[in-house]
């Protein structure tokens, strides 16, 4: 295909006259039937290079993302380009669903589907998709596939089986960060073809300033920062308590600043990040769930107060600064503490395999499962409840109860994604006459009988917020509301849990027997502790470039010091220190001279001679006085003597 059909799709719907660096290479690569990686910091322009080439193509492009945000965000700027497109999230019933997809499969104009990687092994998706023309596959956040990449999701396993269904298609797979080991495994995972074609750009931020400062006070320091500092800011922490202590610390001291971590629900996320985009508050204190999708261009410093587990989470996080490409900050704060806490990570991700086997004996306990039984029995798992009864270490059974997944004697959904479900008990005859105690019910019927349909035959699974938003009534009274349904039996309501499902993957066996391979213990921990050292090197270095450092590690093994992180610049000054003459004192003062004249008694507290001492200065002006260096006289001071200087 002519590139000038690329040129022409740009500038009718983005409005722009060049591409960006390899945004061309990958298009070419992606519409020619290759098998594409594209590694692109973010802001690198990475949705361009799949929107672009679905508007050549025919069909649809269907795009896989676990960004909820990102992919409604998409979808909207999409349309008002006059392009449609099409989205799949968890707020649907089934109905609407199906609708999505007929459309994909009738109307020629839908170019682009989105959807969740969890969907794709769905039996209706799985279905549908058989009559569904698509043009190319478009994996985002592609490292996630990974199981060696820093936020492995076991749903991007489901790509690769839904790829063998579809093998001519093209695939395209995006990420901002991942060293080469990931690269390789990505590619592999995705069953990449022969021919495959991959393009990257540098990793190298030259308008970021890499800083580690070790600290014994982090907070007082990231005070500090953001008093020098102006600007938008995020301040990221491990613990979700730290999230409101340190908000609340920065409120205090004037700073507006504001909290955010999975524990919160997705309204409260969702107004608080509007609340920091749209400057309302300046800083976002953050754990790691406020992540990828996350795309504010005129952050200007990103504060660690406490250190990530691996440099691509430091990367990325920490790249979330400066995205308008001006002058930004990433400061790393550390403290004697921060080394022993990530080693001590991997004792509790890797305990000893006969703890293993302990943790697998007493699930069985607790959950009343014989040996030959269990098998497709699914139980909620409240974590803290096991350790208080088992008297467990919690991280060590996380640690435990993932090395048993992923050995294959357990399946751990990590939550209850079914949300809430509602049920109608009673006939539409039946809610004529009935009495409610809530004067929200009415409204809430209502919107529940319009919004999914089926309702009253069989159960489906709501959304409260999306309820409480488009009601304008607040979740707490939707809850509440919808169990006095229920009480009156009107309704069988399910509450939401947060709690993971857990079931055997077969059936019990004997733990004595639990065996956990090489490629799941061994190989996992050498990697663990190749990652976690990593950092903390990044972090204690003082004689290399943090950049250089960064670099390195994802694979770019040629770069020059930045010259601006705060290694170069102390190596600057030390440079400068060492290239500085030494000068004695009769230098000192004749070099002083050679400026103008100097009152005597001025002259002993110069600033020029105030690394020499009084007497050393006196000896000195008289020694140059009677060789006839300097002249004196009470009018005009110290001179040089010009006569001398000539001779």
């Amino acid at each position: 295909m002519e590139q000038s059909v690329y040129y022409d799709i740009l500038r009718k719907y983005w409005g722009y006259e060049q591409f960006r660096p390899l945004q061309l290479d990958i298009i070419e690569s992606v519409v020619s039937g290759h098998d594409t990686f594209g590694l692109m910091p973010t802001g690198g322009g990475k949705s361009i290079t799949f929107q672009v080439p679905a508007m050549c193509l025919h069909g649809v492009c269907l795009v896989i993302t676990p960004l909820i945000a990102l992919m409604k965000d998409q979808v909207i700027n999409l349309f008002h380009k006059g392009i449609h497109a099409e989205i799949i999230y968890s707020g649907l019933s089934h109905n609407e669903i199906v609708n999505v997809l007929e459309r994909c499969e009738r109307d020629k104009n839908v170019k682009f589907l989105y959807l969740a990687p969890e969907r794709l092994a769905t039996p209706l998706f799985l279905q549908k998709m058989k009559y569904i023309p698509f043009s190319m596959i478009v994996v985002d956040e592609a490292h996630c596939i990974s199981q060696w990449g820093f936020d492995f999701r076991p749903s991007y396993l489901n790509i690769a089986q839904f790829r063998m269904l579809l093998p001519n298609t093209p695939v395209l797979a995006l990420t901002a960060t991942a060293p080469p080991d990931v690269v390789h495994d990505i590619k592999q995972r995705l069953l990449f073809r022969e021919g495959s074609q991959s393009f990257q750009m540098s990793f190298r931020r030259s308008n970021l300033v890499y800083v580690a400062r070790a600290t014994d006070d982090k907070i007082r320091e990231t005070l500090h920062i953001l008093n020098n500092v102006a600007g938008t800011a995020i301040v990221y922490t491990r613990h979700r308590e730290s999230t409101t202590a340190i908000a609340s610390a920065l409120n205090k001291q004037n700073i507006t600043a504001t909290s955010y971590h999975a524990g919160l629900s997705n309204l409260t996320r969702d107004e608080r990040l509007a609340d920091w985009k749209e400057n309302r508050v300046r800083v976002m204190v953050a754990t790691n769930a406020f992540g990828m999708g996350i795309d504010k261009p005129d952050v200007r410093v990103v504060i660690h107060v406490d250190a990530p587990d691996s440099i691509e989470a430091y990367y990325q996080e920490a790249g979330r600064a400066g995205r308008d490409g001006k002058k930004s900050y990433a400061v790393l704060l550390y403290d004697n503490n921060d080394s022993r806490t990530l080693r001590s990570q991997l004792t509790n991700a890797f305990p000893k395999k006969e703890f293993i086997q302990t943790v697998y004996q007493r699930l069985c306990d607790y959950y009343i499962v014989g040996e030959g039984f269990g098998e497709e029995r699914t139980f909620p798992f409240n974590v803290a409840d096991f350790c208080k009864t088992y008297h467990f270490n919690e991280a060590m059974v996380n640690g435990a109860m993932e090395l048993l997944k992923l050995s294959g004697y357990i399946i751990l959904q990590e939550s209850n994604t079914n949300g809430s479900s509602v049920m109608f008990l009673c006939s539409r005859e039946a809610l004529y006459d009935y009495n409610e105690r809530s004067r929200y019910a009415p409204r809430i019927i209502d919107y529940l009988l319009r919004r999914y349909e089926g309702i009253m035959s069989s159960r489906v699974t709501i959304n409260e917020e999306l309820v409480s938003k488009e009601l304008c009534i607040t979740r707490h009274d939707v809850y509440n509301t919808l169990r006095e349904l229920h009480m009156d039996g009107i309704i069988n309501h399910r509450p939401y849990s947060k709690l993971p499902l857990f079931r055997f993957n077969g059936n019990r066996v004997d733990a004595i027997k639990v065996d956990i391979p090489p490629k799941v213990y061994e190989e996992r921990y050498a990697r663990e502790t190749k990652k976690i050292e990593a950092i903390i090197d990044y972090f204690t270095s003082t004689n290399r470039c943090r950049s250089q450092i960064l670099l390195n590690y994802l694979g770019e093994t040629n770069s020059e010091p930045c010259g601006c992180c705060d290694v170069c610049l102390a190596n600057k000054r030390n440079k400068s220190l060492k290239e500085k003459p030494t000068l004695t004192v009769n230098e000192a003062i004749v070099k002083l001279l050679e400026q103008g004249a100097v009152m005597f008694n001025q002259l002993h507290h110069h600033p020029s001679l105030i690394n020499y001492k009084t007497d050393e200065i006196s000896e000195a002006i008289s020694q140059l006085v009677n060789d006839h260096t300097v002249v004196y006289s009470a009018k005009e001071g110290l001179t040089l003597n010009k006569e001398k200087q000539q001779k």
